[in-house]
């Protein structure tokens, strides 16, 4: 059955990339250059856990044809970030295991350079979207794939490049990189596939060596040096496990505080409170017993960092539970997000998750900076 909440999430991802991209986009200014790019993909598998070794044996091939546009200082942040790109990347790999078959993702990125000359650079790349596998677990058909059990999935990937000129507009690209597939935990068993990866492909640049516009040095943002108070609620979707197909209700609330400390962060710090109903599922399945269940409701507090692109912020958190009855977890919890500013007060948010490495929830946020 079609996965809603990976498919949500990553036209959530779509649509904030999107909108932050109109909001700032002056139609008085020219675009950025395109970069266009097609590669071969060569992988293998991490046996990450015991469970998933049986499938760790094959060398996964693959695909991928992107384009990027060439970020050219239309808004301050193009500078304070010395360029990035923005890239589409449309990726396949062949698993060559008849129980994984083969996956089709697509995802959005940012491509960042560390190093580069006239004719050469070194970047890094990072990105999200979402990944396709026509053939998921099945526990009559396909039992043994322990790592897919949903036909879509979100994907996470990371990657080092570098880019030698050929000629004018023609460069050799050579990469190491990590995929990362999950549906962060909505279906079970999930223990997603890791993917290292060396590539090797061609990139057209339309402008090379590129040339920012001329711009005025842009004034330090308004609110930089202030403090600021936000409060946001989440809901979220998980199942159990795999012998109970059912979707339990997370929720959640938060009080957090905040201060923007230079032109691309903020520092937050917040307590919040967390309801998850398949807790009382696994209580109950555990147990078989008639004796009251412990309580589920969990408190935490966390410290964490914005990462600022305009009205769009790459959210990191490290939380640890003060209230913590029930404890089917380990003490400490982690987040990873994006967070949109639809109005200077009003934001919204996707978030993931996680504990100790393994997804727990898919958040969807919404809230109020006070």
């Amino acid at each position: 059955m079609m996965n809603w909440y990976v498919l949500g999430l990553a036209g959530g991802l779509a649509a904030l990339a999107s909108a932050a991209a109109r909001a700032q986009q002056p139609a008085s200014q020219p675009a950025g250059p395109l970069v266009v790019g097609a590669y071969g993909l060569g992988s293998f598998i991490i046996p990450h856990t015991p469970s998933i070794r049986h499938l760790a044996v094959s060398h996964p091939t693959g695909v991928e044809i992107n384009v990027q546009r060439q970020t050219n200082g239309q808004q301050p942040w193009h500078a304070w970030y010395r360029y990035p790109k923005i890239g589409l990347a449309l990726t396949y790999y062949d698993y060559h295991n008849p129980r994984l078959g083969r996956s089709y993702a697509a995802g959005f990125y940012l491509n960042k350079s560390f190093w580069h000359s006239r004719h050469t650079e070194l970047n890094f790349r990072i990105g999200t979207g979402v990944g396709y596998f026509p053939v998921p677990f099945d526990p009559e058909t396909n039992k043994k794939n322990n790592i897919v059990s949903s036909r879509f999935n979100a994907t996470i990937q990371t990657r080092l490049e570098y880019d030698v000129a050929l000629t004018e507009h023609l460069g050799l690209l050579l990469g190491l990189g990590l995929n990362h597939y999950s549906n962060g935990a909505t279906t079970k068993p999930n223990f997603g596939i890791n993917l290292p990866t060396v590539l090797v492909g061609l990139n057209y640049h339309q402008q090379r060596p590129f040339r920012p516009l001329d711009q005025a040095p842009a004034p330090a943002p308004a609110d930089l040096g202030q403090n600021f108070f936000n409060i946001s609620t989440s809901v979220g979707g998980k199942q159990w496990s795999q012998s109970d197909s059912r979707r339990y209700l997370v929720n959640s609330i938060t009080l957090a505080a905040g201060r923007r400390v230079n032109r691309k962060s903020n520092l937050v710090v917040g307590l919040e409170g967390f309801y998850d109903r398949s807790l009382n599922a696994q209580q109950r399945d555990s147990a078989r017993t008639s004796a009251p269940l412990t309580d589920v409701k969990k408190a935490g507090a966390y410290v964490g960092h914005e990462l600022l692109f305009g009205r769009l912020a790459f959210v990191s958190h490290l939380g640890f539970y003060v209230y913590n009855p029930y404890k089917s977890n380990k003490f400490y919890y982690e987040r990873l997000g994006l967070k949109y500013h639809f109005t200077p007060r009003v934001f919204g948010g996707i978030d993931l998750k996680v504990h100790r490495g393994a997804a727990d929830v898919i958040e969807w946020r919404l809230g109020v900076k006070l």
